[in-house]
């Protein structure tokens, strides 16, 4: 039966499907538009085309494939077919000029940008083909689905008990003693023993199949080499076409500027890149560029049963949106094979490590053939929603550690995988040539010798810093160069070296007692570690540990490292922060190139060798050529390591773990893709009653806003089964729907204030119920040590006069003596305040919670535990766009809101209302910033009486969480504590990379 390519219902006619999608203000008709390019090519085909002619297809315009002549077009399915023009392929840099429209709706899918170019007659859909649905009923026991849904089950009970026990980690016997108990018994199933439960999941609708091979080896090893693997095409056609990633998938090369003039270019995506473009420039008219993801690393299956290791290969798609498939909860990463980790047997230790380097490139070049042939001729394939593409694979990225790229790179260690540089080299301040497959093909040519005489091969490849392997898989794949495959890995080339080297310095610098004592004393962020015993001590770090102890290292140092040291380290710390972001653009320092030459600011810098320290060199070329480096982070695939490796291995015996790794996979794969389609199909036979009264009347007549509601709701009822299943388990905190939801609630059926609001990019949330629900102001300012709290409630209300939520700021004088009157007399007090900001590259993505603390003293803080904030005290300039212009750095001192005396509504009460203190930045030698740090200097700001300048505001003018660290000097005071260090301290430092979109507002 037809489907909707967007709700994916089932219709029993093409005609329903056309009727469905036309209907006027229906989402899958706007998808339609967008998806399929009819708002954008109507208006140039029109022109294009002569009058009274249609676009059509010439046979020469199609791909050669075997099986395209037998598929059936539909004619109303025809029309949906994008129509492309003649494409001269000479003419490389032809670009097309997309309109205002047309580049709002690539620009509104993407979230950035002002202008945009598109690769010329690119990701043609060339006709219909299957969609994951069709897939599944086209299964081979689909017949018998049509009377009983959930075959070979037997109801959707008998489904979900099979479904929970395949998926569990219960062994055999385990399922068995669990289906023999009583009450079990009586349940009306379809199986009474695990192998009777496997055997029906047997005939579940099948992934990529799992095959394996012995690999023959010219030198003897210790135990057979057995490759487990499937098919990585049919991996990608996988990903290709599952509907998860309908809405994420991007389909040709394009070019993003941030002005009209086309001056600045962005980067972000892979499809973003120049290495993308020029892939496409190769490929025939109309083909779409499938860039192939792989990863590998050995990763370690047990530690106490005889340290088992395995070596996984995960395969993804580049043209999958890198903020979906960077989760390693939306399974973009499939488990494509299990290279065999073998002990060779060679008297030479340094030979057996060349020999699975070659058993390597082996047991690749075996897995990988069938997407090399795709890269050369191409292969007709499905999108999400049933286009058929003629797809082509080149490897886009190849994501690994160090050693691993080194050996994908045919290189030895100490050299340079991208690179001709050696570890003689690694000091230079330049970047040095490019290390292409074509070179390293050239120099393994110039090797005169067996490459079965290991030793003498080996010797003879030192010249040219080659590891020995002869034949490497990438040799005969299309379009792949390892220069352009191997990014740079954010994970171990930066956050490692990080911990490996400067922290090693600032260790050397300070002392190692003088450096754990500086952050065991710094002021806790509520959902960040604090080190409570410093960092030196510290056992198996993980890349978690290290990106937490970056965020204070520059604030910490600052004072006692000499200022050589401190602006080498800040340099480095500069580059990673702009290296992370997720869009970066042409005239950006990381691409200017001015960061890589400030790592020379500390001159012992100029002699070391740090192979990390020359991959850096390669981030800025590299930023250009495959986009934002963020993405290509080891995290992912190493998440994934514990969902297809680790948690599989748990529920083995012990015994061969590849073979019994591969069947628990395919067991899980093919319930969450059963249970996926038939939630879909359920779905669709709920909603056909009500859609044939919809599909029935005219086209005309069917914009009714019960008929608009009807297909809303279908949508989303689809897009909630596919979230259900695929997308992370844990929800993502999101003020800002909250905040939407009370204030879209009926009246009364909340309370007033409403505990969630927002402010531009900021939303805020406090607790239901206060803290404290009614307490006089005196006793809350001499709770609070806020003696001025009546006189600063006065001022307020004096500045508010007859008009309600007016903007406030800083710099008047009290006016108000202590003891004057108010119209109330008590407030409700609250301890803490949440804040949540939209990122600062996407205003789509949400940032972390951070907690403002503004709790009394109490025996833990002895002073209390405030935490600052940036205030927003002009209202022509918001936060994050106008940085510190128009702000104020605060201390949260009191979260309050008036309580109206009974009988009377004040309108004060209808508002939370915040006391803070003002901190003044100190200039620095005519510059806001401190030179060496690179962060601002703060004193709290007084009166002239002595006093500190505090104030009330609204709790909404608050726009984000602010971090300080008291200046130390040379050496710290040793009575300070991480519970009085905030108050001992006078003089601050602002610091700027607690958090990476704090770090943005104030540096870009």
């Amino acid at each position: 039966m037809p489907n909707c390519p967007r709700c994916l219902k089932s219709f029993s006619t093409a005609r329903r499907v056309t009727a469905h999608l036309a209907q006027p203000k229906s989402k899958c008709r706007a998808w339609q538009r967008e998806r399929l390019g009819l708002s954008l090519y109507s208006s140039s085909s029109a022109d294009s085309s002569t009058p009274g002619s249609s676009p059509t297809f010439s046979d020469h315009e199609l791909p050669a494939n075997d099986d395209f002549d037998a598929i059936q077009f539909d004619p109303d399915a025809l029309e949906a077919i994008v129509p492309f023009d003649d494409f001269d392929q000479g003419r490389e840099e032809r670009i097309w000029e997309l309109s205002t429209a047309e580049s709002a709706v690539l620009l509104a899918g993407l979230g950035q940008g002002c202008q945009v170019q598109r690769f010329p007659n690119a990701g043609t859909v060339f006709g219909v083909g299957d969609t994951f649905l069709r897939r599944f009923e086209m299964d081979r026991y689909s017949s018998f689905r049509l009377t009983n849904l959930y075959y070979p089950f037997a109801n959707l009970d008998d489904w979900e008990m099979a479904n929970f026990l395949l998926q569990s980690k219960l062994s055999m016997a385990k399922i068995d003693e669990y289906l023999s108990l009583k009450m079990v018994r009586k349940m009306p199933l379809s199986f009474w023993t695990a192998k009777e439960l496997r055997n029906r999941a047997e005939l579940l609708p099948t992934r990529p199949c799992w095959n394996y091979r012995i690999v023959n080896t010219p030198y003897p090893t210790k135990s057979p080499a057995i490759l487990y693997f499937r098919d990585p095409l049919d991996c990608i056609e996988a990903l290709f076409n599952h509907p998860y990633y309908a809405d994420h998938m991007i389909y040709t090369p394009f070019r993003v500027f941030t002005t009209a003039e086309r001056v600045v270019r962005e980067f972000s995506e892979w499809m973003s890149g120049d290495v993308a473009w020029q892939m496409q420039s190769n490929l025939p008219a109309g083909a779409t560029l499938c860039g192939v993801v792989l990863s590998s690393d050995k990763t370690h299956i047990t530690n106490m049963c005889g340290g088992k290791v395995a070596h996984p290969l995960l395969i993804s798609l580049a043209n999958i949106k890198m903020a979906v498939w960077n989760k390693a909860s939306s399974h973009a990463f499939l488990l494509t094979a299990l290279i065999p980790v073998v002990e060779f047997i060679h008297p030479v230790p340094r030979m057996r490590s060349v020999l699975e380097a070659r058993l390597f490139h082996q047991c690749l070049d075996i897995i990988l053939q069938p997407l090399k042939i795709a890269a050369q001729v191409g292969r007709m394939m499905s999108d999400p929603v049933g286009g058929l593409r003629h797809c082509f694979t080149p490897l886009a990225a190849y994501i690994v550690d160090t050693p691993e790229a080194c050996m994908l790179a045919c290189v030895r260690g100490k050299t340079s995988p991208v690179t001709m540089a050696s570890h003689k080299h690694f000091g230079n301040a330049f970047r040095h040539e490019r290390r292409t497959g074509a070179k390293t093909l050239s120099q393994l040519s110039r090797i005169q010798c067996d490459p079965n005489d290991v030793e003498r091969y080996f010797f003879l490849c030192k010249q040219f810093r080659l590891s020995g392997v002869a034949k490497p898989f990438w040799r005969n794949w299309p379009l792949s160069d390892p220069a352009n495959f191997l990014p740079p890995e954010p994970l171990h080339h930066w956050y490692r070296k990080f911990w490996d080297h400067d922290v090693q310095w600032c260790k050397n610098a300070l002392g190692t007692q003088e450096l754990d004592f500086r952050y065991s004393v710094l002021h806790p962020i509520v959902g960040m570690r604090h080190f409570n015993h410093g960092i030196t001590t510290l056992k198996q770090v993980t890349g978690r540990a290290q990106r937490d102890m970056q965020r204070y290292m520059i604030a910490v140092i600052g004072g006692a490292a000499s200022q050589d040291v401190v602006i080498a380290v800040r340099a480095l710390m500069d580059f990673r922060y702009l290296a992370q972001a997720p869009r970066i653009t042409s005239i950006d320092a990381i691409t200017s190139e001015g960061l890589r030459r400030g790592t020379e600011s500390g001159a012992a810098l100029d002699h070391w060798l740090i192979p990390k320290l020359e991959l850096m060199q390669s981030v800025a070329p590299s930023i250009s050529e495959l986009g934002v480096p963020v993405q290509w982070s080891v995290d992912t695939t190493e998440h994934a390591h514990i969902e297809v490796v680790k948690e599989p291995a748990s529920t083995t015996n012990n015994q061969n773990y590849d073979a019994q790794i591969c069947r628990y996979l395919d067991r899980v794969e093919r319930c969450r893709l059963f249970e996926t389609a038939i939630r879909l199909c359920a779905l669709n036979g709920t909603n056909d009653a009500r859609d044939h009264d919809v599909l029935d009347s005219p086209v005309e007549d069917s914009g009714s806003r019960d008929d608009e509601t009807t297909m809303e709701d279908s949508e989303e009822d689809a897009a909630a089964v596919l979230n259900d299943i695929w997308s992370p388990r844990r929800p993502v905190p999101n003020f800002f729907a909250a905040a939407e939801r009370l204030r879209t609630a009926l009246p009364g059926s909340v309370p007033h204030p409403t505990r969630a609001f927002t402010s531009g990019a900021t939303a805020l949330r406090v607790n239901y119920t206060p803290a404290i629900k009614s307490i006089s102001i005196d006793k809350v300012a001499e709770l609070f040590n806020l003696p001025d709290l009546r006189g600063a409630l006065a001022d307020y209300l004096d500045r508010e006069g007859a008009h309600v939520q007016n903007f406030h700021s800083f710099g008047r004088q009290r006016r108000s003596p202590p003891d004057a009157h108010l119209p109330f007399r008590d407030l409700q007090i609250w301890y803490k305040v949440r804040l949540q900001q939209k990122s600062y590259h996407d205003s789509s993505s949400l940032g972390p919670v951070f907690t403002i603390n503004a709790r009394p003293p109490d025996r833990t803080w002895e002073y209390g535990r405030h935490d600052t904030a940036i205030l927003q005290v002009d209202a022509h300039h918001e936060w994050p766009s106008s940085g510190l212009v128009g702000h104020a750095v605060v201390d949260v001192r009191l979260i309050m809101c008036p309580v109206s005396p009974k009988g009377i509504r004040l309108v004060w009460s209808d508002r939370f209302l915040v006391y803070v203190q003002r901190f003044d930045i100190v200039s620095q030698r005519q510059a806001s910033v401190d030179r060496t740090t690179g962060l601002h200097v703060l004193n709290r700001a007084t009166r002239a009486s002595g006093e500190f300048l505090g104030d009330i505001f609204p709790l909404d003018q608050i726009k984000s969480y602010a971090h300080l660290v008291p200046r130390f000097g040379e050496t710290a005071d040793i009575r300070l504590t991480s519970t009085n260090s905030f108050h001992s301290a006078r003089s601050f430092l602002l610091n700027k990379y607690f958090d990476k979109d704090f770090y943005y507002a104030l540096s870009l």
